[in-house]
């Protein structure tokens, strides 16, 4: 079947926006160059909006071809669930009690290490966060390691080598770290109900490996820049501790936006009542990270909006290879479109072996670091940490440089072990 105009178009527009996303640092520096159009260059320069922009463009098109009937209906049949969410469990997760929480117990774990306290911080953010992923969601594992990141590291003077590695480690970790249950990495959420796999199967098939594979980065990083992390000064600024009660307010909210993340009814009643709570013990909170998170929904829902016309080209791609191909296909697919739109696509089709189901979503979740569009929760974790950059922008090649050997150990622990 061919084409239509509009998934030409769409196609052409997708590529657009990818290539975009690798020239955020060009659009940074003309905003320096050009002060009186500053604010359009920074603007064309923020990465979070590059895909809703082109989305925006594309349904302008869709209006001016097709009708409006034609395009909104478009719109609404696009799934908008996961922008939602990630919105939500951004602001919660990096609020100041659920902040204090995981630090004071990543704190207490990391006196149990026999590494600097600096170094055994770092592993334990790199490892620990990222696997807990797997129980409140990547979206959330992704904004609190982020937020723990650029609070103890990236604020102090960094070597480039350090900060592009940290991230790039930190996307691979998190994109594997939800393979451990069938709700939390997006991925596997699309094709778990449908080829019926269950929690053992995660951990047996997926799991298990994808821990082993998350320790030894966070190892070779750690090991990698040791000097350098036990050089920062990492002293804490002092804040006024939460009480007990408000932590357990504000965790509850976090797991009630959990157990509820596919229907955006409940959790975002719930998130406008945690606005509520907030706004009253407002002396308990740090400013809420509303514009990291708007700007990641935005991202995300233009992701959505552009990836619905992908499927003309990527399904027949995907089908036209064997087990070992799919592997290395999707992981490197990954990184020019959302790993989930993979695996949903290949859910669609009929007749899928296991064998094949399996290579699939681990190649989709090993390519989810390479890229900010590769995994869903990347676009908050570059929203937090991007102003520890220069020029608060993070060069695409660099990050694909950073994520390169993460990736690869990634590689051969879902395909060695």
């Amino acid at each position: 079947m061919h084409p239509t105009s509009i998934e030409l178009l769409g196609a052409a527009l997708f590529g657009i926006a990818v290539l975009h996303t690798f020239s955020t640092g060009f659009f940074e520096r003309m905003a320096h160059r050009h002060a009186r159009h500053a604010g359009i260059w920074h603007l064309l320069g923020e990465v979070e909006v590059v895909f809703g922009f082109w989305a925006m463009v594309l349904v302008l098109f869709m209006f001016f071809i097709s009708g409006k009937d034609d395009a909104t209906r478009y719109l609404d049949t696009r799934n908008f669930t996961e922008p939602l969410f990630v919105f939500a469990i951004m602001v919660i997760a990096g609020t100041r009690p659920i902040l204090q929480f995981a630090a004071r117990t990543v704190s207490l774990m990391a006196r149990g290490l026999p590494l600097t306290p600096n170094v055994a911080l770092y592993v334990l953010v790199l490892t620990v966060v990222p696997i807990l992923g797997s129980f409140v969601t990547e979206p959330a594992a992704m904004t609190l390691a982020a937020l723990m990141l650029r609070e103890n590291f990236y604020r102090h003077p960094l070597s480039n080598r350090l900060k592009y590695l940290t991230l790039g480690t930190l996307f691979v970790n998190v994109s594997i770290g939800g393979t451990l249950t069938t709700f939390a990495a997006p991925p596997v959420l699309m094709v778990a109900n449908v080829w019926g796999w269950t929690v053992p199967f995660m951990l047996t098939t997926f799991g298990w490996k994808a821990v082993v594979a998350i320790v030894v980065n966070a190892c070779i990083a750690a090991f990698w820049f040791r000097k350098e992390l036990a050089a920062i000064d990492s002293k804490p600024e002092h804040v006024d501790a939460v009480p007990f009660p408000m932590v357990i307010v504000h965790l509850a909210f976090l797991v009630l936006v959990v157990m509820f993340s596919h229907h955006p009814a409940v959790f975002l009643g719930a998130f406008l009542f945690f606005l509520g709570i907030a706004q009253a013990y407002g002396r308990y909170q740090d400013p809420l990270i509303l514009k990291e998170a708007l700007l990641v929904a935005f991202f995300l829902g233009g992701l959505v909006v552009l990836g619905g016309q992908q499927g003309w080209w990527l399904e027949p791609l995907l089908l036209g290879l064997n087990e070992n191909a799919v592997f290395y296909g999707t992981a490197a697919l990954t990184a020019i479109t959302d790993n989930a739109a993979l695996t949903y696509l290949a859910s669609q089709v009929q007749g899928l072996s296991p064998q094949f189901q399996v290579a699939l979503v681990a190649g989709a979740v090993t390519g989810g670091g390479l890229t900010i569009i590769a995994n869903a929760p990347n676009p908050a974790g570059a929203a937090i940490l991007r102003e520890g950059f220069d020029d608060g922008a993070i060069r695409a090649e660099l990050l694909l440089l950073g994520a390169l050997l993460p990736t690869i150990v990634a590689a051969g622990a879902f395909r060695i072990l």
